[in-house]
């Protein structure tokens, strides 16, 4: 059974984040024993900018936009830095 570790849930003028992290049981699928879904959305396009996740079957990776590329996994935390930290660039360059 997954235990949420970490929540967060933000929204603004111009985007939505949502940030899930579990414990999940270890396996084949998640040798780490965590899950993790954290999403930024434009919500005038009702895009997704931003993604970082470890879903069944794709392992750690992380999307811009429309492109794909895979993540080197380190902790839950260091997944949030590295998502906050994206996200403000890309932030900044959208909202020029």
């Amino acid at each position: 059974m997954a235990e949420i570790l970490f929540e967060h849930k933000e929204e603004d003028t111009d985007f939505k984040t949502q940030i899930k992290v579990w414990k999940v049981k270890i396996d084949e699928h998640y040798p780490e024993g965590i899950k993790y879904s954290l999403v930024v959305i434009d919500k005038n396009s009702m895009k997704r900018v931003l993604g970082f996740d470890n879903h069944y079957g794709k392992g750690h990776h992380f999307h811009v936009f429309n492109r794909e590329f895979k993540y080197n996994f380190v902790d839950q935390w260091q997944v949030i830095s590295d998502f906050e930290e994206m996200f403000d660039k890309i932030k900044r360059r959208l909202l020029k």
